[in-house]
């Protein structure tokens, strides 16, 4: 068994596509409308066929109060792993991403969280 698939909830699933391609640097892997919104998934261009995210509507009554929650107490709502936190953290800075945690070195592992722009909190971590 492998993840194939895991999501984080945007509010915007065109902003999340900009966000997450032009600025992350992932790839669109699909993008299929759906009535109003679209079966849409990015992955890392470093494993096109690996786990895909998908860039799931916030549209259901329950996913509102639980992203509150979680940004309110500052929480991510994933984490990708990268191979430096500072160099991608200085990289995404530069491109005008808003950290709310600047890269912090716990032990034997550095992480950094910023605004996806689409209501989520990203961990961002070295290892």
């Amino acid at each position: 068994m492998r993840i194939s698939i895991t999501s984080v909830f945007v509010d915007d699933q065109d902003q999340a596509l900009r966000f997450y391609t032009e600025v992350l640097g992932f790839q669109v892997k699909h993008n299929v409308p759906i009535g109003d919104d679209k079966w849409l998934t990015v992955v890392s261009p470093e494993d096109p066929k690996g786990t895909e995210l998908l860039l799931e509507p916030s549209g259901h009554p329950a996913v509102g109060p639980f992203k509150a929650a979680l940004r309110a107490d500052g929480i991510p709502a994933t984490q990708f792993a990268v191979d430096d936190v500072q160099a991608e953290f200085e990289r995404l800075r530069g491109l005008g991403v808003q950290f709310t945690q600047e890269p912090l070195k716990m032990e034997d592992v550095t992480t950094a969280v910023f605004d996806d722009t689409c209501g989520n909190f990203i961990q961002i971590v070295d290892a």
